[in-house]
């Protein structure tokens, strides 16, 4: 067979299947394109998922009949300064959206710009282009698009659901409205709830957008990020590391204004937050990057969601730095929603037999403890441990001056109860405690070498032969941390030194953990880069253990201590470190207010 060329609509209709994929890549061309027209309101209104309507309208510059006359031809563009690709400064810029969507549906322009007395308007249908003809209008642009492969029965069936397609338009719209938090947004139809996005200005314009779309449990939840590194500027918002979801959909990434799902942005995200969260649970992000456009190509994809940067290193080292810093800024804070969760765990309490006074069963409900001053006090029950005591209103710290409180209870020797001034917190001691002691190891590991304390007599730990030759292996980097290990024979090691930041805890206990972690890491020679997860093991060691009776000073002195170390409010493995009930909400389940 001979080569031929193809007649124009089928060349038309096969870069529409690159560039048409569903309904929402539709929305997001026109959207763009109203976007680069510099539009101060976008109005978004669709029917049935987009299938039979789209209609995008726009305040922005509008176009004469000879530009609207090339708009719906393939390859014709007012986006591109010169004929150069490797700076590119708008959304849209192939010039093959509008000719390809008419190739596939029915297509209707209006437009008028500033200084024009009427509009203009023009209709392709499958292909077909009329002549443009005049239209009574305002300024900017309409673009309706109905029967979406009406034409095309083979891509129509591959669509999904109505309400599948709802709500990819509705994605795209968000993400579009985030990025451009200067633009009043409203996204309408029959299909869906409406969406009415004000535009924001000033310095918190961006964080005041995405709390309007995200939600205010996000703007509660999240610190701001500013930083800038390698030439690449990073904005937005980081959510807490106990405020995560199941999966990567909750995070959003904006490049010169432009959404994209990126794996060098994902990766970066998810070293930020290593030390932070659990490995199944994703971090909630809004992170926009400025950089150079000669340092992005963003021509790597028909539908310009990917992009490929020039130096992904540098990119990737900006946003860790980015929300490392934001994550320290925030200090001890945990997520709001671990004490809603809490709160509606707590149910109201019902009727129940009361025993009458002197009766067996009320003797021992009711135990007693030596008050401080040596008066014999009923107990409440589950605070009967000696650290429980009420310890005399003299000796009482004022909650006042403290965010985390003053020490009032220990609970099951494990979760302390403190009273700040307008909240109840329950504390993890445990948790708590690991965090800080990790904290402190890693401030030591970074000076170049951990204090160690040189053991007695050292302690022998008898273990398989593998796992002797696999500490031995690991032996100079273990030194690092404070730890002195030496081979005692082919089935044991001799343990000389430990961190002095453990303490005296069970040696044999820690060294057996610690060789776990070096078969999971199989090849030594990563240990250096997976450092972090052998010293978090270790400080797990370190911790103050539950089931260990605290005195009211030793609470007090963890909770000091946790008001100034960085990401205390979550323990190495991403649990939350306490629980904060505010008082209005205590108030509430008991129908107070």
């Amino acid at each position: 067979m001979s080569i031929r060329r193809l007649p124009e609509n089928l060349v038309n209709r096969i870069a529409a299947g690159e560039v048409v994929e569903r309904p929402a890549s539709v929305i997001k061309e026109l959207v763009e394109n109203a976007i680069d027209a510099g539009a101060t309101k976008i109005t978004v209104t669709t029917a049935k998922g987009g299938k039979t309507l789209m209609r995008v309208a726009d305040d922005g510059h509008g176009m004469d009949e000879a530009d609207l006359a090339l708009s719906v031809e393939r390859h014709a563009t007012s986006k591109l300064e010169d004929d150069g690709l490797s700076r590119i400064n708008t959304l849209g810029f192939r010039g093959e959206a509008l000719a390809s969507i008419g190739s596939v549906s029915d297509l209707l322009i209006r437009s008028r710009p500033q200084g024009q007395e009427t509009g203009m308007e023009l209709h392709v249908k499958r292909g077909s282009v009329s002549a443009p003809r005049p239209t009574p209008m305002n300024r900017g642009t309409i673009v309706k698009v109905e029967n979406l492969f009406a034409a095309i029965p083979a891509r129509l069936k591959f669509l999904k659901s109505d309400r599948a397609e709802t709500g990819a338009i509705t994605d795209i719209v968000r993400r579009l409205a985030m990025a451009n938090p200067q633009i009043h947004f409203v996204l309408e139809g029959a299909d869906r709830q409406s969406s009415n996005w004000p535009a924001q200005s000033g310095p918190e314009a961006q964080s005041a957008r995405l709390g309007q779309i995200l939600g205010t449990e996000f703007a509660q939840n999240c610190v701001p990020i500013a930083n800038s590194r390698h030439g690449v500027v990073v904005t937005g918002l980081a959510g807490l590391p106990t405020f995560t979801r199941a999966n990567s959909l909750h995070q959003f990434f904006f490049v010169n204004g432009r959404s994209v799902r990126d794996k060098t942005l994902f990766g970066a995200v998810r070293a930020a937050y290593s030390d932070f969260v659990f490995r199944d649970r994703f971090p909630v992000v809004a992170l926009s990057l400025a950089i150079d456009p000669i340092e992005v190509d963003v021509n790597v994809h028909p539908a310009k969601t990917e992009l490929r940067f020039r130096d992904s290193g540098a990119v990737r080292s900006a946003v860790i730095a980015a929300i490392g810093i934001a994550l320290n800024e925030a200090g001890f804070r945990a997520s709001s929603h671990v004490g809603d969760t809490t709160l509606s765990a707590f149910r109201a309490g019902s009727e129940v037999a009361r025993p009458s006074c002197g009766s067996p069963e009320r003797e021992r409900l009711s135990p007693t403890f030596q008050h401080p001053h040596g008066t014999d006090s009923p107990a409440i029950e589950g605070l009967s441990e000696p650290s429980a005591r009420f310890e005399g209103a003299s000796k009482l710290e004022p909650e006042a001056d403290y965010p985390l409180g003053s020490a009032r209870a220990q609970l099951f020797k494990n979760f302390i109860v403190a009273q700040s001034e307008d909240a109840l917190l329950l504390i993890d001691q445990h948790a708590a405690h690991e965090r800080l002691v990790y904290e402190k190891f890693k401030a030591e590991l970074a000076t170049g070498q951990v204090n160690a304390q040189a053991q007695l007599i050292p302690v022998i730990v008898e273990m398989p032969e593998e796992d002797c030759a696999r500490l031995e292996e690991a032996a100079p980097a273990l030194s690092k941390l404070g730890l002195g290990i030496e081979r005692f024979g082919p089935r044991a090691i001799a343990v000389q030194e430990t961190p002095a930041i453990l303490g005296t805890g069970d040696v044999t206990i820690l060294i057996k953990d610690l060789v776990d972690g070096l078969a999971e890491l199989g090849e030594i020679d990563v240990l250096s880069e997976r450092m972090e997860e052998i010293i978090g093991r270790m400080a797990c060691h370190g911790s103050v253990r539950s089931g260990r009776v605290l005195r009211v000073d030793e609470m007090n002195a963890l909770l000091r201590e946790m008001e100034a170390t960085p990401h205390s409010g979550q323990c190495i493995h991403g649990r939350p470190t306490y629980v904060e009930l505010k008082l209005s909400d205590i108030e509430r389940l008991f129908g107070r207010s």
